[in-house]
């Protein structure tokens, strides 16, 4: 996946979020509505658009977690975009977006490996599943840190971790949650 590939998935992903905002404040004409359907089915079918050994991979380790394998796609797509070589400017690597040190303690000896990557942020995850007993707070604490979550008792007040937790969300309700 490259990145003129990620950035039209966010650009379509931004415009659909402006469709919907404009659908809950005025009436629809049918025009608009049947294009905010297909935008909809489209957004719907962004988790289909990983390369098919990855989404093998996720269903796999997903189901040995125990974790809702919409979700991990979910991450997945939103973090590297199905990228096993997508490197943040933060230095996150990987499906998941492992930074090195959240690697190492997940058991990952390389980040770019997809199977160690996923089964480590899959490990992950899970763990702030249970600890946080929310998806939302569990996504926020993938993107910002646990300890930024505790304190703010909630999804800290970062766009980055806003917006990463919401396009999550809405990716994963697409895979009909």
């Amino acid at each position: 996946m490259s990145n003129l590939y990620a950035h039209a998935v966010a650009r379509m992903y931004a415009l659909w979020q402006r469709v919907e905002q404009l659908s809950t404040t005025a009436p629809a004409p049918s025009d608009s509505v049947s294009f905010a359907r297909a935008l909809q089915a489209a957004r719907r079918s962004l988790t289909a658009t990983l390369p098919a050994g990855i989404g093998e991979l996720i269903e796999r380790i997903a189901q040995e977690e125990g974790v809702d394998q919409a979700l991990v796609r979910a991450v997945v797509q939103v973090e590297s975009g199905g990228n096993p070589n997508a490197v943040s400017p933060k230095g996150a690597m990987g499906l998941m977006q492992l930074m090195p040190r959240t690697a190492e303690a997940m058991g990952v000896q390389d980040p770019f490996d997809p199977e160690q990557n996923l089964r480590g942020g899959v490990r992950l995850l899970r763990g702030l599943l249970q600890e946080f007993g929310d998806v939302r707070l569990a996504l926020a604490a993938y993107n910002a840190g646990g300890p930024a979550v505790r304190r703010y008792g909630g999804i800290p007040p970062y766009a980055e971790t806003q917006k990463f937790v919401q396009r999550v969300v809405a990716l994963w309700q697409g895979e009909g949650r």
